[in-house]
């Protein structure tokens, strides 16, 4: 069984930090908000310990109102956390 998970960017406002995330662990339909990236960090860690830490796929998605700045964001800080997890 592949063990994926869906992370979709949410707009709350027009502000470029007005957003969130909605992660979910697909084989169990479990769904959590995570209000910046360090939230999101933890929230994968937890919802992965449940299959030993080993997720297969994480699948990104974004509501259609989500600002080009919001996407930035997220995006940056992403990249940024995945540089520092290589180290």
């Amino acid at each position: 069984m592949s063990v994926i998970f869906e992370a979709r960017i949410k707009n709350r406002g027009e502000n470029p930090h007005d957003w969130f995330i909605e992660l979910t662990d697909t084989g169990i339909n479990k769904k959590e908000v995570c209000n910046d990236l360090e939230e999101f960090s933890i929230k994968i860690e937890e919802l992965g310990s449940s299959y030993n830490g080993q997720i297969d796929e994480v699948k990104w998605s974004q509501d259609d109102n989500v600002t080009q700045e919001q996407y930035s964001e997220i995006n940056a800080g992403m990249r940024k956390y995945q540089e520092e997890l290589k180290k």
